[in-house]
């Protein structure tokens, strides 16, 4: 299935919704920082929400960054998404192996431990607007979804899910948010918990074959659901030998003195994609 997501309206624009599906998103983040299952199902998830979220933004450069910052042995996960379904990302410890909870999932929750999410939407302002929130088990979905009631004072449903083949490859990975706008009736609140209570999880839905669209129309039986928007999603980072020279001229003079050790040239890593690239020591010094 191609990489898409979708967004839609229902119940009279009570209701907005959102949905993914990014299989070949998660395994480039992967496959970039060779992630072992636990990290690929906690940065697969936070790439998910990162797209659903960047969709919500306006501008063209806007961007929405997630880090769930806690005391597992993942040391923590950072995404960045822009409005136009481009997302990146990183997890600090890749290589966690950690036994699998009693239902056979994978311990995204004991990968990331107790900490916090913080949300970062720069949307060309003075300053970018941030919330955080204590996570409440470390899951993802579960944050997002307190984060949102909490933070933003936006009910809302988050849906995640990262499936890992037996060669370690992503099988499956996507999910949803549903959020109710203000002034949401009590039929149309019940309604739409009853169903939500229902669903099978995402991972189950994307194996039966299902669709964005049509995991929509699973959350929203009964109501008048509208397509409002379809737009693929990729894993792109925009890191460039240039940029990091441009990063470089920012640094002291001491501080290039103490990178560029010796005659050996420097090889400087992008963390959100993996991509390496190299500087001798006349670049990094300005000669």
């Amino acid at each position: 299935m191609k990489d898409y997501l979708v967004r839609a309206i229902a119940a009279d624009d009570q209701i907005r919704a959102f949905a993914v599906s990014d299989r070949g998103v998660v395994e480039t983040a992967r496959a970039s920082h060779d992630t072992w299952p636990v990290a690929t199902a906690a940065l697969g998830r936070a790439l998910s929400a990162s797209l659903m979220m960047g969709s919500m933004m306006e501008g063209e450069r806007d961007e929405v960054t997630l880090q769930l910052i806690g005391d597992g042995p993942l040391g923590g996960v950072t995404v960045t998404a822009d409005s136009a379904g481009h997302t990146k990302g990183f997890v600090n410890n890749p290589h966690v192996d950690l036994p699998e909870k009693e239902n056979g999932h994978l311990d995204v929750g004991a990968g990331i431990g107790k900490g916090y999410l913080r949300v970062i939407r720069d949307m060309g302002l003075k300053e970018p607007y941030s919330g955080t929130i204590g996570l409440v088990s470390g899951e993802v979905a579960e944050d997002l979804t307190y984060y949102y009631a909490e933070s933003e004072q936006v009910p809302s449903s988050v849906g995640l899910g990262v499936l890992v083949d037996t060669d370690l490859t992503v099988r499956q990975a996507g999910g949803f948010i549903v959020q109710l706008m203000p002034g949401t009736d009590d039929a149309t609140i019940d309604r739409l918990s009853d169903n939500i209570s229902r669903i099978e999880s995402v991972t189950d839905m994307l194996e039966k074959g299902y669709s964005p669209e049509m995991m929509l129309q699973k959350i929203l039986d009964g109501f008048d659901m509208e397509l409002t928007e379809k737009r693929d999603v990729s894993f792109f980072c925009g890191c460039s030998h240039q940029r990091f020279a441009e990063k470089i001229r920012t640094l002291s003079r001491q501080d290039r003195e103490d990178i560029a050790v010796g005659d050996e040239p420097v090889e400087v890593v992008c963390r959100f994609c993996g991509k390496k690239y190299t500087f001798s020591p006349e670049e990094i010094l300005g000669r």
